[in-house]
């Protein structure tokens, strides 16, 4: 039987399919990719990542975070003064430091007469005395060169000690009362 195919060895058969689907026979041109990214495609990604950036700092809002770590921060240290003082006015038959005896409405500690109340306290009933957050005054531990930031401590009319200090978050005042 006859093949239908003319008698032609298939190298030659070949170099004609090959030079009829030749890229450079066709009538158009075909371009390869180039890698990597157009300038437009690099813009609209950094456009995206900006926008997603501002939305995360808009709800992290930092400088809150931080105003209400201090606050923590205060909070801690006015209960660390408070237990130092009740400590103190305990083992001296309720004398206060710095004070005397307790009376209504006195000050026992502010900006006036902290040394004194500080040198009875440290380091017996706490370690050092705290320095407010946002202050740079001060050394803990060292009475003399201590700034008492916003601290203060009073006795009220029931003669029930206050500790209390002002919060940067919202300005009003922390305090306990014992």
């Amino acid at each position: 039987m006859k093949s239908a195919l003319p008698n032609i060895n298939v190298n030659s058969q070949s170099k004609i399919v090959n030079r009829f689907f030749s890229i450079h026979h066709l009538p158009f041109t075909i371009h390869q990719r180039k890698l990597g990214f157009t300038l437009i495609e690099l813009l609209v990604v950094i456009g995206v990542l900006t926008v997603l950036l501002a939305i995360v700092l808009i709800a992290i809002n930092p400088a809150r975070q931080f105003a209400q770590a201090n606050d923590t921060q205060r909070r801690s240290d006015v209960n660390a003064i408070l237990n130092a003082v009740h400590q103190y006015a305990a083992d001296n038959k309720g004398t206060l430091p710095g004070a005397g005896e307790i009376t209504a409405t006195a000050t026992v500690m502010d900006a006036t007469n902290f040394e004194v109340t500080c040198d009875d306290i440290v380091p017996t009933y706490i370690a050092a005395m705290p320095v407010d957050p946002d202050s740079s005054v001060g050394t803990p531990g060292i009475c003399s060169v201590y700034d008492t930031g916003s601290y203060s401590i009073s006795v009220g009319a029931s003669s029930r000690i206050t500790v209390s200090t002002t919060s940067e978050v919202d300005s009003s005042t922390i305090s306990v009362t014992r």
